[in-house]
């Protein structure tokens, strides 16, 4: 690891084979904390190469528990996190709104690190239980249309960084990580990331897959579709830029996707949205995410998408599908 830091700290880059099996060594216990700490630094203060990202991704994937759900053809709707914007949980609650618009989803996610509230706490306090049981997960997928994929327990190898990113609270590479490392190896994916660099990379990457994909950045820094202002997307078929007109509604203000300081503040404006009390900012936002989920996985049109979502959460479906999972979770 001296080594490793030495030509990190000299602005060198390491190979994919080399980033790999730092990962490898860490999950094995191979370097103590101090070690760790100082290897999440130097990627603060540098950007990330490409074989760099794509050495860690092989590294967790193939540590990974893999739960095998391509029958169910899901989707992941994900964000990197780490854009510092501490909005409401919008990939979470589309998550349940592009399920209960028929459309399979194994949603993988994690405890907030950068921000108030992650998707996993916001799941947890609502009262939905976390597992790695395949059966579980299977038979939830298959009767309420959604399963939850709570990282920790799919990628023990990283049991030995949890505590340094929590003490660290900020963003490290494993924010970049995180949605290109679902257990299922979903072949649909709705990705948000924190920055255009970021989005290049994930292109690159996504473009060697057979995946159906949107990578999305909104260039006021958000790792999803804020509707704030346009929003950059990269798909397996193109690259486009939209604004909140192209889908027939007025751009908002920051403070109208704020999620509040506490996983409770969250919580209640989860509960809220999804019992369709939410505001039409709020909703509107989480019909431009669920909706291109959507259209990522039917190969509709977004605005298609958009509507979809819509009847999704008005109908109650998507209130349903989240209703139907706490159930199960009891």
């Amino acid at each position: 690891m001296k080594q490793l830091l030495n030509r990190l700290i000299n602005h060198e880059s390491i190979s994919s084979e080399e980033a790999k099996q730092v990962l490898v060594n860490i999950s094995e216990g191979q370097y103590n904390q101090s070690q760790i700490a100082s290897f999440l630094t130097v990627y603060m203060m540098r950007s990330i190469t490409l074989k760099e990202l794509q050495g860690f991704r092989d590294a967790l994937l193939e540590l990974c528990i893999a739960v095998d759900l391509k029958d169910f053809n899901p989707i992941d709707l994900c964000g990197t996190g780490g854009d510092g914007k501490d909005t409401f949980n919008i990939s979470t609650l589309s998550s349940f709104v592009t399920a209960g618009a028929g459309v399979n989803v194994a949603k993988h996610g994690n405890y907030g690190v950068s921000s108030a509230c992650g998707s996993s706490n916001v799941m947890e306090y609502l009262g939905i239980k976390f597992s790695n049981d395949k059966d579980f997960l299977k038979k939830s997928i298959d009767k309420t249309g959604i399963c939850v994929l709570h990282a920790p327990l799919f990628h023990p190898a990283m049991k030995n960084v949890a505590p340094i990113r929590r003490e660290l609270g900020v963003k490290t590479f494993f924010n970049m990580l995180g949605p290109m490392v679902n257990p299922a190896f979903p072949k649909n994916q709705m990705v948000g990331v924190f920055n255009l660099e970021l989005q290049r990379l994930y292109g690159y990457l996504y473009q060697q897959t057979d995946k159906n994909y949107s990578i999305v950045h909104a260039l006021d820094g958000y790792d999803e579709i804020s509707l704030t202002g346009k929003t950059k997307v990269i798909s397996n078929h193109s690259e486009s830029m939209f604004s909140p007109e192209d889908l027939g509604v007025n751009q908002i203000k920051q403070s109208a996707i704020f999620g509040g300081n506490t996983v409770e503040d969250a919580a209640k404006i989860f509960v809220n949205v999804i019992s369709g009390n939410g505001t039409e900012a709020q909703n509107n936002v989480v019909y431009a995410n669920a909706g291109l989920a959507i259209a990522t996985s039917k190969q509709i049109s977004h605005q298609a998408g958009f509507e979809l979502a819509k009847e999704s959460l008005l109908s109650g479906k998507a209130k349903a599908t989240l209703n139907n999972l706490i159930e199960l979770s009891k």
